[in-house]
């Protein structure tokens, strides 16, 4: 770790030229960068990559540069996500000696028309899952159920449909695409495999990047980094890792649970100890997080302590404690006045209600949606499609590929309206020439007519529809889809002629066949209030005041509001209540703690540690507790906030 140099905004100077000489040196040597919460990460990536790829005159960097032109190489950046690698690229400029792509990017072109070797990849990782299914099978003391004889069957019919596959495609939309597209894990997990036990793919590695360098590395899933890992200690000199992140911030099982501990002691362990992007007051309480002694507390508090910039001397922070309760709308209400309490105290009008210039932390995608107004929505596309009903954050937000384009073109049409709530036929024309639909019209003059008055029909009755206060999804899309407007799923369609009842809710979810599953999440999203589909968009794209925690990590805001409410998110990996509500630890959980193993209160600290270290103004936390006698007391004994910022919520 880099020794303090005094309390200026200078004392991470000299990192970047530490990086470049452990990259430069004979023989190289990789390293973990410790890098916290607006600590300048990036910065400190692109200015190494400026210096060992010639872009700025460095003496060891420019050598560097010339053998990796020489040799016909680059360096290769590994983002976590889209917008990451599109922030690096953005910064560096062109570069034709550095490469940046997504983890998912890096390694599908590392194992792309490698189709054989895939597959063989994908059968072995069924395998394994079968076999660890078996064995967790085994050590109850039951005989095997139902739900267990299901899920070896599943897997089974799984290998067999890749066995037939003789192509494969990257795309996580499988149930359009079919057995051959291979979802984010899948390409992930065949890269790790491959990359292990196949010499040719290892070679192409190491003649082709002597250097990776891999942001958000805490969160990179392990099997891929191991792989990596093992790849630089079996050729040393030839390929060289550079580790950038900070384990605190990790909020994804993929990831380990200690990277520190994972990191070979002969590597450089650099440390940014700046925070350039919050005021003081908010670092002092990151700070106080992360050293906190809490019952059930496992993971080590080893890290970096931070330091704000000399004149980022300010900052304001509350905590509000209320009953959970209260009903949902209720409770949106009152978080409106815990803003106005805040634009008192900070004096700024981003807090107003009219203004609404702070961004709001849920804890859990479900709360997000009821807070939004997207509830029947978002539980509809969780039913038809639980793996990309929410957005990702890779980048992925797209949504599930069985509603497109309702997601798409469908709800841009909505919005063709004129302000006497009639249809706006020259922007309703635009969207469907965007969609291609006019290029799809008949070629004949009396046809051709014919079905622009069919589809005109449609597209006028559609805004009518629209306009109409209380519709359904199945009213707004009914002429759409009758008139076959847009080019839809075919299951999209089949579900919306499907008049018959669907299948109740089964008591044990995880026993419920998939098509029962998708005939309950059809017939919910077209009884859903259609005006829940624009907000669920907006929500996926990123588009409003509202975010869930794991969604924005790397983002930054002046003001956030954060929701803890563990009873409407609905999950069980995260308990804000366990950790300051004063709820007792579950048997699990003291389980967990005496062996030594990742407990909910781990991931929540680190969760909690990420939400406010998203903060550069001000932040509001919003607890609504079970106990919120018990949990003032709690809150109050942490230490972390003084008496003039906590407050009960009336």
């Amino acid at each position: 770790m880099n020794a303090a140099v005094d309390d200026s905004n200078q004392r991470d100077a000299g990192v970047v030229e530490e990086i470049c000489s452990f990259v430069t040196a004979s023989p190289p040597r990789s390293f973990f960068l410790f890098a916290g919460a607006g600590s300048g990460k990036t910065r400190t990536l692109v200015e190494v990559l400026r210096r060992i790829t010639g872009v700025v005159s460095h003496d060891s960097g420019s050598a560097y540069a010339e053998r990796l032109r020489s040799r016909g190489q680059s360096v290769r950046v590994i983002t976590y996500t889209k917008n990451a690698t599109a922030v690096v690229k953005g910064r560096l400029g062109e570069n034709f000696l550095t490469e940046v792509s997504t983890i998912h990017a890096f390694c599908w072109e590392l194992i792309r028309g490698f189709d054989s070797d895939i597959q063989e990849a994908r059968l072995a990782s069924i395998a394994e899952e079968l076999q660890e299914a078996k064995k967790h099978a085994a050590s109850k003391a039951k005989a095997e159920s139902e739900t267990d004889l299901r899920k070896y069957a599943e897997l089974n019919e799984e290998a067999d449909a890749i066995r037939a596959t003789e192509t494969f495609i990257y795309h996580p939309d499988r149930n359009t695409y079919g057995p051959g597209a291979l979802a984010h894990n899948h390409v992930i997990d065949a890269a790790a495999w491959l990359v292990r036990n196949r010499k040719t793919l290892q070679q192409i590695l190491l003649d082709k990047h002597p250097l990776i360098l891999i942001d958000e590395s805490q969160d990179t899933m392990k099997g891929f980094l191991d792989a990596l890992l093992e790849l630089s200690e079996a050729y040393p000199g030839r390929i060289t890792l550079g580790l950038l992140g900070d384990h605190r911030q990790r909020i994804y099982a993929d990831g380990h649970s200690d990277l520190p501990a994972h990191v070979p002691e002969k590597w450089a362990r650099p440390a940014l100890q700046m925070n350039h992007r919050s005021q003081k007051r908010i670092v002092d309480l990151i700070n106080d997080i992360w050293a906190a002694d809490i019952d059930g507390r496992t993971q080590a508090k080893d890290g970096v302590p931070q330091h704000p910039r000399t004149e980022k001397s300010g900052g304001l922070v509350r905590i509000f404690i209320g009953d959970t309760s209260r009903d949902s709308l209720e409770k949106i209400e009152l978080e409106r006045q815990c803003a106005l309490l805040m634009a008192r105290d900070t004096g700024d009008v981003s807090w107003l209600p009219e203004v609404s210039e702070y961004k709001t932390l849920a804890l859990e995608h479900k709360l997000a949606a009821k807070r939004g107004g997207f509830l029947a929505v978002y539980e509809a596309m969780t039913l038809l499609d639980p793996d990309s009903a929410s957005p990702k954050p890779n980048g992925e937000r797209s949504g599930p590929g069985l509603v497109r384009p309702l997601l798409g073109a469908i709800t841009d049409l909505a919005s063709c309206m004129s302000a006497d709530q009639s249809l706006d036929e020259r922007a309703a024309m635009e969207v469907l020439r965007a969609e291609g639909v006019l290029v799809r019209l008949p070629q004949q003059d009396e046809e051709r007519r014919a079905a622009l008055g069919k589809i005109h029909d449609a597209v006028t009755a559609f805004i009518a529809a629209v306009s109409v206060g209380g519709a359904t999804v199945r009213d707004v899309l009914a002429p759409i889809l009758e008139a076959e407007v847009f080019e839809c799923h075919r299951r999209l369609v089949e579900a919306y002629q499907d008049k018959e009842e669907p299948p109740p809710e089964p008591k044990t979810k995880s026993q419920e066949p998939v098509e029962n599953r998708r005939k309950r999440g059809w017939h919910a999203l077209f009884n859903a209030p259609w005006v829940e589909v624009k907000r669920y968009r907006a929500y996926l794209r990123g588009d409003v005041e509202l975010a869930t925690h794991q969604v924005v990590k790397g983002s930054e805001f002046k003001h956030v509001l954060v929701v803890m409410d563990d009873a409407e998110a609905g999950g069980f990996l995260f308990s804000y209540d366990k950790v300051i509500g004063g709820t007792e630890l579950s048997k699990t959980d003291r389980k967990n703690a005496e062996e030594g193993n990742e407990t909910t209160v781990d991931r929540t600290l680190r969760l909690l540690y990420v939400t406010c270290s998203r903060a550069e103004e001000s932040l509001a936390l919003v607890l609504w507790a079970k106990n919120p006698d018990a949990a003032e007391a709690v809150v109050k004994r942490t230490g972390w906030f003084s008496d003039g910022e906590v407050a009960r919520i009336a």
